[in-house]
């Protein structure tokens, strides 16, 4: 199988890179691309102490599994993908998601994990629980992990605006 997907416990079994890439890495693959999602201490003007994530495995995991199948139409059959997110309490800095693609050519590998990460937060049952310093805690507004529509968002995009 070219495709793992799954949703793990980060506050027992953090999320590790180099097992993403081992994964896609093959013989026929010059490339190899990764994302990674890390809890930032500021969001939308507010200082973030940590984030709680709350997913639902068995659907989730199946919505990052159409998704990769997805990329996998686009991009070619031997494309390798690989996604973990995390379910718990990260701290600023921790990993909330790894995603890493593989393939024979770069612009393939850096595109189907781009388009991995965009359709995860804007289709995925993934909520998202901000933690303040001020003692204060908030869960995100919005469909998933992402508040903005999408043509909005392509434009901030383009224009390196942050999310939420």
């Amino acid at each position: 199988m070219n495709i793992h997907v799954e949703v793990r416990d980060v506050e027992t079994n953090l999320l590790d890179p180099s097992e993403a890439l081992c994964f896609v890495e093959s013989a026929g693959h010059g490339a190899g691309a990764l994302f990674l999602g890390a809890v930032r201490n500021r969001n939308q003007g507010r200082d973030v102490k940590g984030v709680s994530y709350d997913v639902f495995a068995p659907l989730a995991e199946q919505s990052f599994t159409e998704i990769c199948a997805e990329a996998q139409d686009k991009w070619g059959p031997d494309l390798r993908l690989f996604v973990v997110h995390g379910k718990g309490r990260l701290a600023v800095g921790g990993l909330s998601i790894v995603i890493a693609a593989g393939s024979p050519h770069r612009d393939e590998a850096f595109r189907a994990c781009r388009y991995v990460i965009e359709e995860i937060k804007n289709r995925s049952p993934v909520w998202k629980q901000e933690h303040y310093t001020d003692g204060d805690s908030e869960w995100v507004q919005g469909h998933a992990l992402c508040q903005h529509g999408d043509e909005s968002h392509k434009h901030d995009l383009e224009l390196g605006h942050e999310h939420g």
